[in-house]
């Protein structure tokens, strides 16, 4: 099993700052839960009357949190490795903190306001020096933005910790609130809160803390009478929104992110990469067989590689050889790229070439091989297998820096709507019809916010519509852009038409189920149910789950069904995240299309009609030019699994916004 160590600061009385009411209570509170709770092996506790700190050697250092304590305390304890890459290592602290100079600081005790620079512990020291302990997993808790009366609008959080887990009492723009009530701050209220919660709603992971933070401490705030406080998270790498938090919590299921990028890491001929995240997963899990196999194979490879270097190859093979010997599976050595999400393998080779006009300057790659994984499940939600399947791809640039990546999806006709046996199908809205469906280019992903602010800002002139920059209520460059119309889908659609020179549109309903479903007849592209492990739904019971602007919008039923709980057929009860995430969090269908289920609505070019019968078979939208209304497919991270669903369908006025942060959008690209 991986160690956890961990640190924790609180500070009331301040020598030059308006004094805090529950910092040191917070951090005693986490230094309590951390010892007696989680049973960490070692936690150090600093605040104004604490005991002096135990030492490896000399005498013990002391923990009054000055300026020169924390600093020696930093240098002396840090000097050395003492950790495994496979432990975790903790930092939370309560206090005051401030921006200064492009820089995020921690502000001890005898801190000068003035002079913040000189006086102050910047985050980043504090990041590299932990990092020097050897623990691959460093996880910074500041709950550093309390209302002190004297900040410059700007709090902390704008820094990336490179290689650490960051999360932030606050976005940068607000403050962290102390509740008299609860004798807390309200971030480490719903964070103890958070870790302490069991089954299958536990916050073991990165993935589940943040969201449950998202949505627990802004409504601990509505509920005690203060502004919106919402804590945000930053990853660096993305790839450690996978990380477990807490290994005696963690599902069986939290381990299948991991593995994955341990077997792409060996796909890549990545063998120290995957090597490490194969003994990561060994650290949760030493009895597992899969993981077991995985680091003798890598181990073996690596000692394969490394024939030309001897001695290169170190303790990770002795160690692997300790289990019982096995086969090495070989993994065909070919030239991949890691593709920029969070699965998928790039073939370096083309297979073809994107014909355009010789009239744009955003002219689109060459089209791509790349090989996704294709993952399927019993009705039961257990793991049948993941196959490898290519699909072709390629980039739509929309300036330097950003572009829009495609799926080229192949001609084809299929059955769009949902057999009679289909569980809690919509039978009225859902008959089923044959469609034919011409070759098309469907954007990977929901649009980002990140891709929605680039094409504003290369073409901010309105077409039809102006457009606000930032209209999402969850926010994050990678988040799905949401809480916007129809028509200003169709706006953002037109101007990056405009910009490419290219035609680029909302999907159809029948190109969209036939992009979901890519060739499958179950409820959903994975097979007949739903995990938490495969899309972002309400699995925790009824219809749907949550706030919507302050407002308590869960409800059993919805649009006349009821549903009883938040699993789907034989499946697992789920989790409620209460939030959106990242693109690309969860595995791709065949076609390497991401979140087709769950995460955010998506709007359909279509009006809508109650008949599937009226539908054109030609994959063509349904118009109605006397309706204002248009269709919603795909469900959102606030909706029951059911209505995840390839077939199910929605409708909403084409000037509403929906739910708050429940409605997005992908494109389609004319070929």
């Amino acid at each position: 099993m991986s160690e956890n160590w961990a640190i924790c600061i609180g500070i009331n009385r301040y020598d030059n700052l308006r004094p805090l009411e529950y910092a040191q209570q917070d951090a005693q509170a986490m230094s309590d839960f951390f010892s007696t709770t989680a049973h960490f092996s070692r936690v150090y506790f600093l605040a104004e009357d604490a005991p002096p700190l135990p030492s490896d050697f000399g005498s013990p250092l002391q923990s009054r949190p000055t300026f020169g304590n924390l600093m020696r305390f930093l240098r002396v304890r840090f000097e050395q490795r003492f950790l495994r890459p496979s432990d975790n290592l903790w930092f939370f602290f309560a206090g005051h903190g401030r921006r200064d100079r492009d820089q995020d600081y921690l502000l001890p005790i005898d801190a000068d306001p003035g002079n913040v620079e000189e006086t102050g512990v910047s985050v980043h020291h504090i990041a590299e020096r932990l990092k020097r302990s050897g623990a691959d997993n460093v996880v910074l808790l500041l709950d550093a933005c309390r209302n002190e009366g004297a900040r410059d609008g700007e709090g902390l959080g704008l820094d990336r910790q490179q290689g650490a887990v960051t999360i932030c009492s606050c976005s940068p723009s607000e403050f962290s609130y102390e509740i008299t009530e609860l004798r807390h701050g309200a971030f480490t209220y719903g964070l103890l809160e958070g870790l302490r919660m069991e089954g299958q709603q536990n916050c073991a992971t990165v993935e589940r803390l943040d969201n449950y933070l998202k949505f627990a401490v802004p409504d601990l705030c509505r509920k005690y009478g203060k502004p919106r406080q919402t804590p945000s998270t930053f990853v660096e790498p993305l790839a450690k929104r996978h990380f477990i938090l807490l290994p005696a919590l963690a599902l069986p299921e939290d381990l299948e992110p991991l593995k994955l990028e341990a077997l792409e890491a060996e796909a890549n001929g990545n063998f120290a990469e995957a090597e490490q995240l194969w003994w990561r997963i060994n650290a949760v899990a030493p009895a597992d067989a899969q993981t077991r196999e995985g680091i003798r194979r890598v181990t073996l490879k690596r000692e394969s590689d490394n024939l030309d270097n001897p001695g290169v190859a170190g303790s990770s093979l002795e160690a692997a050889s300790r289990g019982h010997a096995v086969s090495s599976p070989k993994i065909p050595r070919r030239t991949l790229l890691y593709s920029a999400g969070a699965t998928g393998l790039l073939a370096a080779i083309s297979t073809g070439a994107w014909v355009v006009r010789n009239r744009g300057m955003l002219r689109p790659s060459p089209i791509r091989a790349e090989t996704v994984p294709v993952t399927t499940v019993d009705d039961k939600g257990e793991l049948l297998d993941t196959r490898w399947e290519s699909v072709e791809t390629f980039s739509q640039p929309i300036d330097a820096d950003n572009a829009i990546e495609f799926s080229m999806l192949p001609a084809g006709t299929y059955k769009m709507g949902s057999p009679n046996d289909e569980l809690l199908r919509v039978g009225k809205f859902e008959q089923q019809i044959d469609v034919t469906v011409g070759r098309i280019a469907v954007s990977r992903t929901t649009i980002t916010q990140r891709i929605w602010r680039a094409v504003l800002a290369a073409h901010p002139g309105q077409i039809g519509i102006s457009l606000s920059a930032a209209p999402s209520s969850f926010p994050g460059d990678d988040r799905p852009v949401e809480t916007v119309t129809w028509q200003q889908a169709d706006e953002f659609c037109a101007r990056l038409s405009d910009l490419t020179e290219r035609s680029i549109r909302l999907p159809s309903e029948a190109e969209w189920e036939r992009a979901c479903r890519a060739d499958t007849t179950t409820a959903f592209h994975f097979g007949p149910t739903l995990t938490p492990v495969l899309a972002n739904y309400c699995g925790t019971g009824g219809a749907v789950c949550g706030m919507s602007f302050g407002e308590n919008v869960s409800r059993p039923d919805y649009a006349d069904v009821a549903y009883p709980d938040g699993a789907y057929a034989k499946g697992p009860q789920g989790t409620f995240y209460g939030s959106t995430k990242p693109v690309r969090s969860y595995p791709p269908n065949r076609f390497g299309l991401f979140e087709m289920h769950g995460n955010v609505w998506e709007h359909c070019l279509d009006n809508w009609s109650a008949d599937l019968g009226s539908i054109p078979r030609d994959g063509s939208p349904f118009v109605d030019p006397k309706s204002d209304i248009r269709v919603l497919r795909g469900g959102s991270f606030s909706h029951n699994p059911a209505i995840c669903r390839s077939a199910y369908r929605d409708w909403m006025k084409e000037t509403l916004t929906g739910w708050e942060g429940r409605v997005g959008f992908r494109v389609v690209c004319v070929i």
